[in-house]
Parts: structure tokens; sequence; C-alpha cells
């Protein structure tokens, strides 16, 4: 029996995001080089965006570079730009057949010109699908994103299109490249490490973190199944008590 049999489907997470991690570690305990496991790891996209399909998620958002991974070996990113672009190539006909709208958040102006190109192609023919929403994490980190907001209505004060007092949390909200999409209910990492690596820190205020040891390319269908049974098992306060949560009038 497949844990999605035991899922209740009236309470799903809203919103997913995942760090996908352990793709290199992963690829080393296999005696290859970083790239396999970057490669395998697209095919754990593939396989988790289904099963999101299926059991009727909304959004799925995975942390796919980071602005700190321009830091890395020249080579990396260059294999990584490549990878992005066959894997986006390759799957926009499944995404359209599957009914998945792709989104993209982050400094999408520092990918290369012509991963940039493919990455909104693919955007604009899944615009109008209306099934699960992927939203790709590209070059994003919170601390750029939070700056830029902050620069953003910095500038909209100056003008005097903004008073101070009018900025609240949910103008700040707009102003994040994050702006269209509900914030994550439920957040998961993989490879065993426990922080959160500057991804969607205002968004993750009160979603439910779920760590495992199992690395990206090894995790697959019913570990996301598992983590949403985890989520299921939560009591999700806001701040209140459970007595309030609990209480029927």
């Amino acid at each position: 029996m497949s844990l999605k049999d035991k899922i209740d489907r009236n309470s799903l997470p809203q919103h997913i995001a995942v760090i996908m991690d352990g793709n290199g570690r992963w690829a080393k305990e296999r005696g290859k080089d970083r790239s396999y496991g970057h490669q395998e790891g697209v095919v754990s996209v593939r396989k988790i965006v289904e099963a999101a399909t299926a059991i009727g998620l909304k959004y799925l958002t995975v942390y796919t570079f980071s602005t700190e991974n321009w830091n890395r070996p020249e080579e990396e990113v260059r294999a990584l730009m490549q990878l992005l672009v066959s894997a986006i190539h390759k799957e926009t006909p499944d995404l359209m057949k599957n009914n998945v709208r792709l989104m993209a958040i982050g400094n999408l102006l520092q990918l290369p010109e012509g991963t940039r190109a493919t990455l909104q192609d693919c955007i604009n023919q899944t615009s109008a699908n209306t099934g699960t929403t992927l939203v790709l994490a590209l070059s994003y980190s919170s601390r750029w994103e939070l700056t830029d907001a902050m620069k953003q209505l910095a500038e909209k004060v100056k003008r005097n299109d903004l008073n101070i007092e009018d900025i609240t949390e949910l103008v700040v909200s707009k102003h994040l490249t994050t702006r269209d999409i509900p914030d994550p209910d439920l957040l998961i990492r993989t490879g065993g490490e426990k922080r959160l690596s500057n991804f969607l820190l205002w968004q993750l205020s009160y979603a439910e973190l779920y760590f495992t040891d199992v690395f990206w390319p090894s995790f697959r269908e019913e570990e996301l199944y598992g983590a949403i049974l985890y989520y299921q098992q939560r009591e999700r306060r806001f701040g209140k008590t459970s007595e309030q949560i609990n209480y029927k009038q």
C-alpha cells in the first residue's frame, strides 16, 4: 500500500517548497562526478512534479540555483545552465500534457541569455495551464529578494508615491518575487542538512519544516507522500493556543 493512499486530500498543503540537496554527495557515493548527480536530480524533479499533480497539489517551488551558486567552479555552473536548458526543452511537452504551469522567481537577469530565453518560452507556453504550478527558484536568495524589495519601497517613498506609515507586511509581500504565489505551508529539505540556506526566509515564517537524510536524486514519490503525512500530523496554531484551534462553537 502506497503512502499516497493514507493522505487526506482535504487537508493538503497548498504550497510545498523544496531545498533539493545532496546531488553531489549522491554521485560521489557512486564514484561519479557531480554532474551525474545533477542529471539524476532532474529525474527526481520530474517524478515529484508528477506525484504533486497526481494528488492535486497547487504549488511546488524547488530551489534550483541560488545566487551563492554562482561562486561554484565555472565548469560546474556552465554545466548546470546547459542542463537547465536541456531539461526545460525535454520536459515542456510533459508539463503541457499534465496541465502544469511553470513560473520562476529570482534575479533572472543574471541568467545567460539563452537560458533565460528558453525558460521564458516554457513559461509562456504553459501560462494557461490550471493544474499544479511549478516554481523554479533561479539565481535566487532571500536576502537579495528582501534587499531588492526595500529598494523598490524606498524609491516609491522618495517619489512620494508611498508613505512610510503605509508600509505593512502585505505591502512588503507585494514587492517580493513571490507576490503572486501563496506562502509555503511545508518546506522539505533533503540531504541531511538542517538549515534554510537563504531560501524564502520571509515566506517560510509559519511553514512546517521537514528534514530528511535522503539525497535528492533518491527522493521520489513515497518520500514526498511521507513528508505530506508528517505535515498532516502537525497542529498549525499560528500563534494561537491548542484550545483556540480546537474550540468548536
